[in-house]
């Protein structure tokens, strides 16, 4: 009998030990593998170029330098140049500089600086002022996602800092495949972007997204991808990015 227990037991202890559970993975660590698998270095030296509704946006990156602009054509045909970067904010119009009371220049850079922001996602997501918390697991569409709540510092997050975020990050490929976010300003509210169009170009993957928002405005953030599963969001827009570059900075 000794002997049939002691086999029971070491066979016991055989399967627990099999079936060890994995590691559990930080909201930093996901983030990072998301970033990674999205182009990770290429984001570091890269001159991106694509057109949004009717503006033309670049931006170049080389290793801690960066410069941000939005290109557009006013009624009277001028080139209206917007520029935000490491050396600050600046307007040029038909090429030549041109005075921007303050008010008006943190509206110009929040704006240009906010479609870029969204066209490079993930990256991004491990600056300083981020703040990350990895919440429960959900499945979309049967498939397992990671949960990660975003906020941010007030120091270095922005006049939208008290902005609240929601990221779903496929468990298999590390993907950015639906976001959604809690904003205030014109009056605040709830979005939900779901991705579409994936493609890679010069390695960086980028997607359009499927803009959607609650019937109300009076829901909980966090419980917003109940609401896409079940189709109780509606369609506002498509965010769709056209004419995409990627370039080496050497």
């Amino acid at each position: 009998m000794k002997t049939v227990i002691a086999l029971l037991t070491f066979s016991l202890l055989m399967i627990s030990c099999g079936e060890a559970p994995k590691p559990l993975l930080t909201a930093n660590e996901i983030v990072t593998r998301a970033i990674d698998s999205t182009g990770g270095d290429l984001y570091k030296k890269a001159h991106i170029a694509f057109d949004f509704r009717n503006m033309h946006y670049e931006s170049i990156r080389n290793h801690g330098f960066y410069e941000y602009s939005r290109t557009q054509t006013d009624s009277l045909s001028n080139a209206i140049q917007d520029i935000i970067g490491t050396d600050g904010y600046r307007r040029l119009i038909n090429g030549a500089p041109v005075q921007v009371i303050d008010s008006m220049a943190n509206k110009y850079s929040n704006s240009v600086n906010s479609v870029h922001y969204f066209a490079y996602l993930p990256y991004g997501l491990n600056d300083k002022a981020v703040q990350k918390t990895l919440l429960d697991d959900v499945k979309i569409k049967e498939v397992e996602y990671y949960k990660i709540k975003v906020t941010f510092t007030q120091e270095g997050g922005g006049e939208d800092f008290e902005d609240v975020f929601l990221y779903w990050i496929d468990k298999k490929d590390f993907s950015v495949d639906y976001l959604a976010y809690l904003y205030h300003t014109d009056g605040g509210g709830i979005r939900f972007r779901e991705a579409f169009n994936v493609r890679r170009i010069g390695g960086i993957r980028f997607s359009d997204y499927h803009n959607l928002k609650p019937a109300s405005e009076d829901i909980n953030l966090f419980t917003i991808d109940s609401l896409f599963t079940s189709g109780s969001l509606e369609k506002l827009s498509e965010i769709e990015l056209k004419n995409i570059t990627v370039k080496p900075v050497e």
